[in-house]
């Protein structure tokens, strides 16, 4: 029971904050900055308008959410999205000796 136990949070080190990687941070402050603009030059005071000029901040701000087992919601849509688009090739590494080639 000597061994080396590693800490579940020895990456978190390398981030901005403990969550926040350099182009999270480009990302999230461009969206809020785009949001910030929108919203000193449109007219709030209709809803629409007001959501309209608040939904890139919110998008921006959806996709550096942290969540368990990945880096962010940027980083599981980039997982989904070369799995569907790239081809699977699955390669039999089973319990058979000959993995499927016939004995001659």
């Amino acid at each position: 029971m000597n061994g080396f136990l590693i800490p579940a949070n020895s990456k978190k080190s390398m981030l901005i904050f403990g969550l926040f990687n350099k182009e999270d941070l480009i990302l999230i402050s461009a969206a809020l900055g785009i949001s910030l603009i929108l919203l000193l030059f449109l007219d709030v005071s209709k809803l629409p308008i007001g959501l309209i000029a608040i939904t890139p901040g919110l998008v921006g701000s959806f996709l550096v959410f942290p969540i368990p087992n990945y880096h962010n919601m940027l980083t599981v849509i980039k997982d989904v999205y070369t799995f569907y688009t790239s081809r699977q090739k699955f390669i039999w590494k089973g319990w058979c000796f000959l993995d499927g080639e016939s004995k001659k």
